[in-house]
């Protein structure tokens, strides 16, 4: 493309008056709308990942529209994304490959978390593409990663209460993707797969879900969060109405699962002590409450 002509080309006189500084949004706007050109480019696309996940906030809510809306660029995401299923099948992923794909991954977030492109994402299917990320069973710390990222994803989606995102969440089989994350992944992913089995479960049609095998993982997983004093006290405040107003004694009777009401019963023993000052400390629980976004 040809450089575009000079403003202007005479003498002193003809300078018109400087313009005044555009709002520090714009130049904020202007930078992210080139960096999202810079991401169709395959030889940027590293780089201009990293720069854009890292200044997501700078950009604020409006990264989120650009992002959906700029020709290519969910496309491209989708590719890094779609290009490490071969490494994560065949247990030969690098840290770099799960950095520069939680950089992607980051970027849905933003996607996923703002009002005006949550349910085109959705429609979209794009959850599915990280659903490959949560079915793995490897610890090592790129998949713990990746895991972790995806579910921020997942995460970012049910923040706010949607019906819709429950039903579309329940039907993409969220359910026992989060179990195995229960049962295998770090105590921050436990916690943040835990939170969104609790947002499902606080919809009505997410309630009707719950299996036996589901309730005593969720339990098993809250009982698990009540040995740690910061998440106690947390957990004082945003524990699920359902898990203490005996919602669910009926099916853990019909069940016989002695287990199950004993790890509930201990659960809220050990919130009650938290309660009265004698189940540890009362410090801050400002991670817990960041990772389920309160």
């Amino acid at each position: 493309m040809a450089n575009p002509p000079p403003l202007h080309s005479g003498g002193p006189s003809s300078v018109a008056p400087s313009a005044p500084a555009p709002p520090e949004k714009d130049e904020s706007m202007a930078t992210a709308e080139q960096l999202l050109l810079d991401l169709c480019i395959p030889e940027l696309r590293e780089e201009t990942l990293k720069l854009l996940s890292q200044n997501r906030e700078k950009f604020q809510q409006d990264i989120a529209p650009l992002l959906w809306h700029s020709f290519g660029t969910m496309s491209a995401l989708l590719l890094e994304i779609v290009s490490i299923y071969g490494s994560v099948a065949r247990a030969t992923l690098t840290q770099a490959q799960s950095n520069h794909v939680c950089n992607a991954l980051a970027l849905l977030q933003c996607v996923a978390s703002h009002p005006d492109t949550k349910m085109p994402f959705i429609n979209a299917q794009i959850p599915l593409y990280l659903y490959p990320f949560l079915s793995t069973a490897y610890k090592a710390k790129e998949y713990e990663f990746l895991r972790l990222t995806s579910l921020g994803v997942i995460g970012a989606l049910v923040k706010v209460d949607d019906h819709e995102v429950i039903a579309y969440l329940l039907s993409s089989q969220i359910i026992p993707l989060c179990l195995l994350t229960m049962d295998m992944g770090s105590e921050i992913s436990k916690t943040v797969a835990t939170f969104i089995v609790q947002k499902i479960m606080l919809d009505d049609t997410g309630l009707m879900y719950p299996s036996p095998r589901l309730l005593k993982h969720i339990i098993r997983c809250y009982l698990r969060l009540t040995d740690n004093p910061s998440a106690r006290d947390a957990l004082r405040t945003c524990l699920p109405t359902v898990l203490t107003d005996g919602t669910f004694n009926d099916l853990l009777e019909t069940q016989k699962d002695q287990t199950t009401r004993l790890w509930l019963h201990q659960m809220l023993h050990n919130i009650a002590m938290a309660s009265s000052g004698r189940g540890g400390s009362h410090g801050p629980h400002a991670d817990l409450n960041r990772i389920m976004g309160r």
